[in-house]
């Protein structure tokens, strides 16, 4: 993958984000907030106030993390030791690699494991929380098979085939 196809997932991450704002609940108000065409069938001629979930705004912020769709989408091809998710994310750092493996085992969504052999082995996996994410990542995926411009699919052809 080259660093044009990470900004490319970034800016599905953020299409995401924009599509799951525009179906969380909206309620009527005395506010005037005009709603992007997408969303005007459902709420036409009407004023409304977008309220935002914090649960949900702290998902689209863990998620949309520079490389963390890129590791996620990686445990979930059964990539599991450190040195296969550097090599299977080019451009991340062993540092960043890190960061975020550590962020995402505190969120639940890595399980950790040392395996006290001489040398000290450790793998990470998905827990179910992470697993879950694979319908999210696999809707990106089609999302960037579609839209994105041929010339940036051309860097490192797409597999949206990621059940496991």
């Amino acid at each position: 993958m080259s660093g044009l196809l990470f900004v490319s997932v970034y800016a599905s991450l953020m299409l995401v984000k924009w599509l799951i704002i525009c179906n969380t609940d909206i309620m009527e108000t005395d506010a005037t907030v005009t709603l992007p065409n997408a969303a005007k069938p459902a709420h036409e001629g009407r004023s409304v106030s977008v309220t935002f979930c914090p649960k949900f705004h702290h998902a689209v912020e863990l998620i949309g993390r520079r490389w963390t769709g890129a590791i996620v989408r990686a445990m979930l091809s059964g990539v599991t030791q450190f040195s296969g998710l550097r090599e299977s994310v080019p451009g991340l750092s062993d540092r960043m690699l890190s960061e975020r493996l550590k962020e995402l085992e505190a969120e639940g969504i890595v399980l950790r494991t040392v395996i006290p052999e001489m040398p000290v082995r450790i793998t990470y996996a998905l827990t179910e929380k992470g697993r879950a994410l694979s319908d999210v990542l696999d809707a990106i995926s089609l999302w960037a098979e579609q839209w994105l411009p041929a010339a940036q699919a051309e860097h490192s052809p797409c597999n949206t085939d990621t059940a496991l």
